[in-house]
């Protein structure tokens, strides 16, 4: 099974070669902890594997898939640290999907670094450009090489016992060697190669695919291209083009040339079409930009990032500038910069008054600087939160200024004194501060700030706010005598298109306030404005920018549910990127979509001033038409092992979370299904009604089921209602970091019908 991944050419690269032979190289920790670790990429191509020189027989291993990128250089926090050690074209940083920590290493020369950064990234392309069978052939060449213990090449029965509960599978001792028996073709005892692929494909047999496959094939063979329309038209509901589209999908996905020179699809090709990007859950057609990116950036919800220097808690988590580059890397386009006056008067970020390291403000520049574009071209907005006296802000200004150049927007577009935000396209590439301004931004177009160097504001930052919550009188007290914040015009000045204001009343705003203003709300004090006036709250952010902040006594850095807050229109809805869990979700989830360029068009009716949209009555609206989404969860693949206990096998459950308005919040679940994480079978269907679809997000959870304790979470997808594709779809589950876990995936079919 030793097979390399998708064909990939090792003779004549030496890159390659080389790292098959294995080299030595530093692993760094800290200034303190360097230390030799013998690196090599195994036969398989997939995987590299490395162990200290003293501990004897003790490994680590990691996949090439766990990689998400190669920096070269001192890119990294800990590198920069060694930079007067080691040169930089030795060292290079291996970044991991998700949370996990980056790799930093050091090789003996700059021809072996060059090697490895060239080595892993063509084994990352070659990984990407992978096919799904190959894909296949992969994971199941994966799955021989942890079972045959003793690397034979071959498996007896025991390794295929073993294997089968390493895969959660339980199956009885029975069945398990009449598969055996079938796939021992040459009657060795033994499976080798092809035989364990035999194995592999009965143990996967896909009887509910095969059933629809039959149902719409007339001869129970093949599906000629006539019976692929109907299945297209009848069940997944495309209208556009069929007989052009099937063709395609079966030059696509048709691993037989006889077939595909008859113009149809075997039962292994349409498996290969329902398991691909086109035949899972989420619309392709909204995986690329396809919004209007022209309008007021009022009109957008914003991926925002709350304490972006955090990696951890908030009291005394390690702050880095790693959390800049991961959440601009996630497309985030709104981060927090947290500043305090430092030593050396150079400013610094850290969660002021508590235990959190602390890191250079222009660090944090520069990485933002270089991270703010790689993944989405559309403005990143920083949001300062300003502690810093009058000489640092000036040194603040000087940073932003220096580092940032022409992508740092220090004037209207046009040079003109504006009437309303400007759209994402119209700042593409540019970098706008959030922060305390002297005066207005009319002011600074008829001459009217005075030319002195400083200027008072009232000062509302955050930690008020939190005292506000908590309502400590004497917090309160000490914030009204501490009301006025000296600001330097120069920091002033950088402030465009989001100057940071205190918000009063909502009928206040409607008479005083200019449409670049923000005003920045906990998260308790948005939802006690919600309640009280839901549809104001959304008529003023259909005019201007608002930011909801999680509450300071989220000390642990969990995160509220963002939806709750899109409903009302609000735009910078600022999360813990750093922290797993159902808001995130719901993050990534909403901003999957356009081309996950951090920007997603709000709803029409809540951009339309005239128009009054209250979350709490979505059925008052003009063009209300509530909808009835009918799931139904067919079965389970590969869900992945949640407990490390040898014996113990996964009891599955799914449950679908509707988040949307009020009305819309909904949860309903299967029953489990005992002892079978590897091929659950449900057929369980749940019904929901949506009264405001344009909101809705879709969350899909796998659970361990467990009856003494709280379930373990398996897996999850979450998809906005508006990009689900109908009829029967394979959902890929992603992680609680929200990596993916091929092959783990659920089957459904999807129904949307309107209310009648």
């Amino acid at each position: 099974m030793a097979s390399t991944g998708g064909g990939l050419r090792i003779q004549g690269d030496d890159n390659l070669q080389s790292m098959l032979v294995g080299t030595v190289m530093r692993k760094i920790k800290s200034r303190t902890w360097k230390k030799q670790r013998y690196f090599k990429l195994q036969d398989d191509c997939m995987t590299i594997w490395y162990k200290s020189k003293k501990t004897g027989n003790t490994h680590s291993t990691f996949s090439v898939s766990d990689v998400e990128a190669i920096r070269e250089g001192h890119q990294s926090e800990v590198l920069l640290s060694i930079a007067d050690e080691f040169p930089a074209e030795r060292c290079f940083t291996l970044v991991f999907r998700g949370r996990r920590g980056n790799l930093d290493l050091v090789a003996e020369s700059a021809e072996e670094a060059q090697s490895w950064i060239r080595g892993m990234r063509k084994l990352i392309e070659n990984l990407e450009n992978m096919g799904e069978r190959e894909k296949l052939d992969q994971w199941i060449g994966d799955w021989f090489k942890k079972a045959d213990k003793n690397n034979d090449g071959r498996m007896n029965f025991k390794e295929v016992r073993d294997l089968l509960k390493m895969m959660n599978v339980d199956m009885n001792e029975h069945h398990a060697h009449r598969l055996f028996t079938m796939a021992d073709k040459s009657q060795s005892g033994t499976l080798e190669d092809d035989e364990f692929v035999f194995f592999y494909k009965m143990l996967t047999q896909r009887e509910d695919v095969l059933r629809v496959f039959q149902e719409y094939s007339v001869d129970g063979q093949k599906l000629s291209q006539s019976d692929l329309e109907d299945f297209l038209r009848d069940e997944q509901l495309e209208g556009d083009n069929l007989q052009q589209h099937a063709k395609q999908l079966i030059e696509r996905y048709e691993p037989s040339d006889t077939a595909k020179m008859m113009n149809a699809m075997t039962f292994d090709g349409f498996l290969m079409y329902l398991g691909s990007a086109e035949g899972s859950i989420f619309n392709p057609q909204q995986r690329g930009v396809y919004q209007d990116m022209s309008q007021p950036l009022c009109h957008y919800f914003i991926s925002s990032s709350h304490n972006t220097y955090l990696m951890e808690d908030q009291l005394r988590g390690q702050s880095s500038v790693e959390g800049y580059i991961r959440a601009l890397n996630r497309s985030c386009r709104c981060v927090e910069v947290d500043c305090w006056d430092g030593a050396n008067g150079e400013p610094i970020v850290y969660h002021g008054h508590t235990f959190t390291s602390k890191i250079l403000f222009k660090d944090v520049v520069n990485a933002v600087s270089n991270y703010a574009f790689k993944v989405s071209e559309y403005p990143v907005i920083l949001s300062i939160e300003n502690h810093c006296s009058i000489e640092q802000q000036r040194v603040m200004a000087q940073h932003l200024t220096h580092i940032l150049g022409d992508k740092l927007l220090k004037s209207t577009l046009d040079g003109k004194a504006p009437v309303g935000l400007p759209s994402p396209e119209d700042l593409k590439g540019k970098i706008l501060l959030k922060a305390k301004k002297i005066g207005g931004l009319e002011e600074s177009f008829n001459g009217m700030v005075e030319d002195s160097l400083t200027g008072e504001v009232s000062d509302e930052d955050e930690v008020a706010e939190i005292d506000e919550d908590n309502l400590h009188r004497e917090s309160i007290h000490r914030r009204v005598k501490k009301s006025k914040q000296r600001l330097s015009k120069e920091l002033s000045d950088c402030v465009v298109y989001c100057k940071s204001v205190h918000f009063s009343s909502f009928k206040h705003s409607r008479i005083h306030s200019k449409f670049y203003e923000v005003a920045s709300f906990t998260e308790s004090k948005a939802r006690k404005h919600l309640r009280e006036a839901g549809a104001e709250f959304v008529h003023h952010n259909s005019r201007q920018l608002t930011r909801v902040y999680p509450s300071g006594f989220r000390t642990d850095s969990s995160n509220f549910n963002p939806q709750e807050m899109w409903n009302a229109g609000c735009q910078i809805v600022a999360l813990n990127f750093q922290t797993a869990g159902e808001g995130m979700d719901l993050n990534d989830g909403l901003f999957n979509q356009n081309g996950r360029c951090g920007y997603v068009l709000k709803p029409s009716f809540m951009r339309e001033v005239e128009k009054r949209f209250d979350p709490e009555m979505p059925q008052k609206r003009n063009g209300y038409r509530p909808v009835i989404l009918n799931i139904q969860v067919i079965s389970g693949q590969q869900l992945p092992k949640v407990n490390i206990k040898e014996d113990s096998i996964v009891d599955p459950l799914v449950r679908v979370e509707v988040h949307g308005v009020p009305m819309d919040q909904a949860k309903q679940e299967t029953r489990y299904i005992e002892n079978n994480g590897f091929n659950p079978v449900w057929y369980d269907t749940l019904r929901f009604t949506i009264h405001t679809p344009e909101l809705a997000m879709v969350r899909f959870v796998v659970e361990d089921y467990d009856k003494t304790s709280k379930n373990d979470f398996v897996g999850q997808y979450t998809l906005p209602l508006s990009c689900m594709q109908q009829g029967y779809r394979h959902i890929h589950l992603l992680s609680k970091d929200g990596t993916s876990i091929p092959p783990s995936s659920l089957f459904v079919h999807i129904r949307i019908t309107g209310l009648e």
